[in-house]
Formats: C-alpha cells, sequence, structure tokens
C-alpha cells in the first residue's frame, strides 16, 4: 500500500465501517467466497483487511483467516470487530511482502487493495506466491473510471481496471481458469467538493486457480492405455452401450496403480448398438469417454467438426459418417500412441474424410474458424488450465458454430489431497471443476445459449458428488 494510501486509511480507520457501507454492500463479499469453492479444512488470507469485511465472513467457512492489512488503525478496528472469532490471526504487513512462506495457503482474497498498489502485477504475484498449487486467488475491485478526484480524496492509487487487463495479469502470474465477472454491484461515492460527480463504479470479481502441473502425468497414463492398459483398473467395456468408465473401475491388485482408491463410476455412454458396430473395432473397444457428445450434436452433411481429445477415434468415425463425403473431421490429441492407433483404424475403416493431428487441447492445430463444430469426450477436465481449452475452442469455431462436449464435473471443491494425486487425475476424477466453475470458464471464453443435461448417475469422493455432463453452447 502507498504512503498516502495508509494515511488516509489511519485517518477513516474509526469511521470506515459506517463509510465502506455506503459504498458497498455485502453482496461483493457474497460474490467473491462464491468463486472461491472453500472447504471447512482451508487456511485463507484476507489481504487488506481494513477492519475486517472479507474475514468475518470467511471466518465460519474455514479452519483459519489471516487478515492482513498495512494500517495498524484499521487492524485494531478488525480485532474489536472480530473478537468473538478464534480462528482469525491478525498480520499488520505490506502486502507486496506477505508474511507467509511459498505455497502455504488454500486461498488469497483481496477486497478494494488493488487499486491502492502501486504494482498490481507485483502484487498479485506476491498472492500467487503463497497459495498452493490448486489454491484459488479471488480479487475483488473497481472496474475501469475516470472519477479521477478519488485519488485526492480516498488515495486511490488506480482508477479501477479493465477487466481485460486483470485478466492478463492472473495469466502472467502463472494462474489458470480466469473468470473476471460483475458482482452485481456498484461502489459509489460522493465528492466532498461541489462541481464533481457522484462516483457509482461497477464492481468485478476475478477468480483464479495456481497451476497444477499434470500435462506429462496424463500423456504417460493415455499412452499406456492406447496399447490395452487400463487407467487404474478401468477397463473399457466395448461391448456395452451403456457402460463406461473415464475413470477408476475398482479394479484388483493387479490393476495398473495397485487397484484404485476411488469408488467405480458408471455412466450411460448414450451410444446405440448400431453406433458401436458401425466403428472401426480399433476405436470402439479403447473409447473411454463419459456420455456421447454426439447425442444432440445435429450433425449436418458437409460440416467440419473438431474433435478435442479424440483418443481411438470413435467419436471421429461417428462424426465423419454423419458430416458424409463432403465433410471433414478433425481429430486432435496429444498422444503419439493414440494417433498411431486412430490413423490405423481410419486406414482399416476406409476413411477417408478423417484427419488425425497431433497437438493440445490448450493450442488446438487448426486455423480460426475452421470448424462448424467442436466436440469433446472426457477430456477437458484432464487439461490444467480448461478456460484456455475453450477458448481455443471458441477460436477455431465459424460464427454460428456450435460447442458439444461430454466431461466429468463435481458438485463441490475436492479436498487439497484429493486434487494432487496424480492417478486420480488421469482417471478423470481430481481434476474435475466444480460444474458452476466449469459453464463460468464456457461463458468467460464467449459462448452463448449454454445447455446443460447431467447423467442419472453418480459416484462420490471425500462426500462430493462426481458426474457427467453434455453441455451444448453456441459461438454467436
Amino acid at each position: 500500500m502507498t504512503n498516502p494510501s495508509s494515511a488516509y486509511f489511519a485517518a477513516v480507520a474509526g469511521q470506515w465501517d459506517q463509510l465502506r457501507r455506503g459504498y458497498f454492500g455485502p453482496e461483493v463479499r457474497e460474490a467473491a467466497i462464491a468463486k472461491a469453492y472453500l472447504r471447512p479444512e482451508m487456511a485463507a488470507a484476507d489481504i487488506g483487511a481494513g477492519t475486517g469485511f472479507i474475514s468475518e465472513a470467511l471466518a465460519p467457512l474455514v479452519r483459519r483467516v489471516y487478515a492482513v492489512d498495512a494500517s495498524a488503525e484499521m487492524l485494531e478496528t478488525a480485532r474489536r470487530n472480530l473478537a468473538a472469532f478464534t480462528n482469525i490471526e491478525y498480520h499488520h504487513a505490506q502486502g507486496e511482502r506477505l508474511p507467509f512462506p511459498d505455497e502455504s495457503l488454500d486461498a488469497v482474497f483481496a477486497n478494494m487493495y488493488l487499486h491502492h498498489t502501486a504494482d498490481p502485477l507485483a502484487a498479485i504475484r506476491e498472492m500467487v506466491r503463497v497459495l498452493r498449487p490448486g489454491g484459488r486467488l479471488v480479487i475483488t475491485d473497481l472496474d475501469a473510471h475516470d472519477h479521477a478526484w478519488l485519488k485526492e480524496e480516498m488515495a486511490d492509487v488506480w482508477l479501477g481496471f479493465s477487466r481485460g487487463q486483470v485478466r492478463a495479469w492472473f495469466e502472467e502470474a502463472g494462474l489458470v481458469n480466469v473468470v473476471v465477472d460483475c458482482t452485481g454491484q456498484s461502489c459509489c461515492a460522493a465528492p466532498r467538493e461541489t462541481g464533481r460527480d457522484e462516483a457509482r463504479i461497477s464492481v468485478f470479481v476475478a477468480s483464479a486457480t495456481r497451476r497444477v502441473p499434470r500435462r506429462s502425468q496424463v500423456r504417460r497414463d493415455y499412452a499406456a492405455a492406447a496399447e490395452g492398459k487400463p487407467l487404474c483398473g478401468c477397463a473399457p467395456a466395448p461391448e456395452s452401450a451403456s457402460s463406461g468408465c473415464c475413470g477408476a473401475g475398482g479394479g484388483d491388485e493387479g490393476g495398473c496403480c495397485g487397484g484404485s482408491k476411488y469408488e467405480a463410476f458408471q455412466f450411460e455412454k448414450g451410444y446405440s448398438a448400431a453406433e458401436l458396430a458401425a466403428a472401426p473395432q480399433e476405436a470402439a473397444e479403447i473409447a473411454l469417454g463419459c456420455g456421447n457428445p454426439l447425442a444432440l450434436a445435429g450433425l449436418r452433411p458437409g460440416e467440419v467438426v473438431l474433435d478435442i481429445g479424440s483418443g481411438g477415434g470413435l467419436d471421429a468415425f461417428l462424426a465423419a459418417r454423419a458430416v458424409g463425403e463432403r465433410g471433414r473431421v478433425i481429430g486432435v490429441d496429444m498422444t503419439p500412441q493414440m494417433l498411431r492407433r486412430a490413423r490405423q483404424a481410419a486406414e482399416h475403416g476406409g476413411f477417408t474424410n478423417v484427419e488425425f493431428r497431433q497437438g493440445y487441447a490448450e493450442a488446438l492445430p487448426a486455423a480460426d474458424s475452421e470448424a462448424d463444430v467442436v466436440i469433446s469426450n472426457c477430456v477437458i477436465n484432464l487439461a490444467e488450465d480448461k478456460g484456455l481449452v475453450f477458448r481455443e475452442a471458441y477460436r477455431v469455431l465459424k460464427p454460428g458454430g456450435r460447442l458439444e462436449v461430454s466431461d466429468m464435473v463435481t458438485s463441490g471443491p475436492l479436498p487439497f489431497e484429493l486434487v494432487m494425486d496424480e492417478a486420480g487425475w488421469s482417471e478423470c476424477i481430481t481434476g474435475a471443476l466444480p460444474e458452476r466453475e466449469y459453464l463460468d470458464l464456457i461463458a468467460q471464453a464467449g459462448f452463448s445459449a449454454l445447455r446443460v443435461r447431467r447423467s442419472a448417475s453418480m459416484g462420490a469422493v471425500a462426500g462430493v458428488a462426481v458426474y457427467s455432463v453434455i453441455v451444448s453452447a453456441r459461438k454467436e
């Protein structure tokens, strides 16, 4: 915090709670907490805590709250306001030098703090430093505005921020799954001097996650799957059109990792026996999806379809039959072993309108506006930055193009130790996001007209429901 800001808050600490109520209300912190996906065992920090506006709401929800502020006077008021809570620890410190070890916190919040910092990117980097992999940063602050008098009267350093700039800072700091959205609230302030316009500034909420590196593990596991080895006990069942397993299957001690720690998940895939019979056997026998993204895609002859994470090629081949000779299907996969298998299946099946390209979901090897439809089946949950995958899908779609994805989601956040479990990530379980966050990322990519269909069956991990969804959306 800058010296003018410190002086300002030292002067107003005693009346800040009354002033704050005139500026913004509890809806701001409700929006922030909703984006954090908190669990009771978590430790969270409130940077620029002031008199405890955010900390007050956090304390009942998490194990420990660290209230940090550069103003001793504001912190003293916070101590009085929050005296009933025994799980709050107070730190008189600058936000640019947080008093916490690297990777020690599950969540970090900063409400109306960033516009008082001299270097917002440096402040964000410092908050990211103390986050665990998989930990969340949530910032609520002012949208860009032109009320310059706030610099003089309230010691603001920045006149808010554009949401694009905030997103860029988050990504530069190494965060993924970035969501920058409105809170539905405005910050209101009246100038002391006449002749100045009253400030009424919308408030944004920005959330993101510290990266959990998993690409190498996923590639190794799916390379093994291409050669017929089960994903930790999950052997696909090609003879069944209804049961399938993208995650664990309750294998025995001879499984690829000595039997899965997760319960068996069986989901309705939605393929008919005729569809499976029409696909090359090499593709059908290695179908690792959790649904049928083509079921409601409405593919038409002549369309171009791109399949993210095409694997053995089942969905690509079914799409190829639907779009016909005038159409084209592009399968994209990062695993050479899967690509080899899919290309062999295409040759054996005589498919001339399908090609398989090596590449990553986060950087699709396709031109802008190349596809009419983008599909994916239980793959995006494997990516570290799912938001970037959806932005890539948006880029390669033509205007009016459709997104059809089947994927795994959860009803809420999973425990930290499970998020860090590599085997569970490859099994499509511990990399799955809460459904609300998953849909937010699709909308953030620019898609509209979202429709969601949930599977009738589900499993559970640590008391959290895990299930598959088919999501349809459109690029305007």
